[in-house]
């Protein structure tokens, strides 16, 4: 044995007033003799030592006063060592206690160390006593500062976490109002371009107008659904595509189509559930759009006839198709079209342009009747990092 001093680091929540003073111990022991000799051995060592002869003198300067560390004896007149080792445990600050026992009987060990001991030591009048309760003393009061070091960094993570998910709540608000204002200023852009189509006299002023009011509502309609949306990073392709097609047959009807006949489309939908992210979700409604617009306009010229359309989830891919059983690819088209059938039509380049931000190409199928236009792209966005 050395005379260094047992000095601990700082930690946390330290109750000492100096972090680089020698622990502060009180010997909790009915034996006079043997409690002086600890005091002045340990005393040697560096540490500072008082003494109390009962249970109840200890609690009473426990609670008085601070402690680094209790060493308590087992057998003592009146409140016994177990008895004042939980009295010390149910303290709002209780100091780490070392259980000191005459006794070889392995069940007191255990039975301290169940109310709460760190450790215990077997009392006997010998170098080695001193030297195990040196180091028992020593071990208790590092793991109680390692404990509260613990207990200090879980406490900065939940305020970090706190932190960040008081960020993102105001950052998901923040975003849910820009959607909302966005979304009222396309619908604002919507109800005039409808104004502006109603007073057209000319029939291709009318249509074009028409087409821009349906692709400004596509784009309309994803910050609408992001703003009424729990997420905010993803839109539910399915439940968007349906509100669209809805709106879509709710515009085109009574509405001449392009040979000259009343529509009298009949749109279906079939979707399984996909959630992508909102510019994705507007090329594909802007792509819908363009596909039954075009469908309800050319497929049955003077008659009635189906509409499908389809969304399927395929794994990690997603498919996307518009069919019908009209006229076809090849039949002819007035000179007005916007239709696919004409590879140079404007509405082909759209399509083209939206299937390139998904990162695929639309597949015109040949159909001996009817026509089909098919998609198949990523579910996830495999151009961003």
């Amino acid at each position: 044995m050395n005379g260094t001093a047992p000095v601990l680091p700082a930690s946390v929540g330290e109750p000492a007033g100096d972090p680089g003073a020698a622990l502060k111990v009180l010997y909790v022991d009915d034996d006079p003799a043997l409690g002086r000799l600890v005091q002045r051995q340990l005393g040697r060592l560096g540490f500072e030592v008082e003494l109390a002869a009962s249970g109840e003198e200890g609690l009473a300067r426990i609670m008085a006063e601070h402690f680094d560390v209790v060493a308590l004896d087992h057998y003592m007149p009146g409140r016994d060592g177990l008895d004042t080792l939980r009295a010390i445990r149910a303290l709002a600050c209780s100091p780490p206690v070392v259980y000191v026992t005459g006794t070889q009987e392995g069940r007191v060990a255990v039975a301290a160390l169940k109310a709460g001991a760190s450790d215990y030591v077997v009392k006997e009048i010998q170098a080695d006593f001193i030297e195990l309760l040196r180091a028992a003393f020593v071990a208790a009061v590092e793991q109680v500062r390692m404990r509260q070091a613990h207990e200090a960094a879980v406490a900065e993570i939940r305020a970090a976490r706190d932190r960040f998910e008081a960020l993102a709540a105001e950052r998901a608000l923040l975003l849910r109002e820009m959607n909302h204002r966005v979304g009222n200023s396309l619908q604002i852009i919507v109800s005039l371009l409808n104004v502006q189509a109603g007073a057209a006299e000319e029939p291709v002023v009318k249509e074009a107008l028409d087409a821009a009011r349906n692709r400004v509502s596509a784009v309309a309609q994803v910050h609408r659904r992001l703003y009424t949306s729990d997420q905010i990073a993803t839109v539910a392709l399915d439940q968007y595509l349906g509100t669209l097609l809805d709106d879509l047959q709710v515009s085109a009807r009574g509405v001449p189509a392009g040979h000259g006949g009343e529509r009298g489309v009949a749109l279906s939908f079939e979707a399984d559930p996909v959630h992508i992210d909102p510019d994705r979700a507007v090329a594909v409604g802007i792509i819908a759009t363009e596909l039954v617009i075009n469908a309800m306009k050319y497929a049955y010229p003077g008659g009635q006839g189906p509409v499908r359309v389809r969304l399927a989830r395929l794994g990690e891919q997603v498919a996307f198709s518009v069919e019908d059983d009209g006229m076809g690819f090849d039949a002819p088209q007035p000179a007005q079209s916007t239709g696919f059938a004409l590879s140079t039509g404007l509405g082909t380049r759209i399509v083209r342009a939206m299937a390139s931000k998904l990162g695929t190409e639309p597949v015109f199928e040949p159909r001996a009747q009817g026509a089909c236009v098919r998609l198949v792209f990523p579910l996830a966005d495999r151009r961003k990092p």
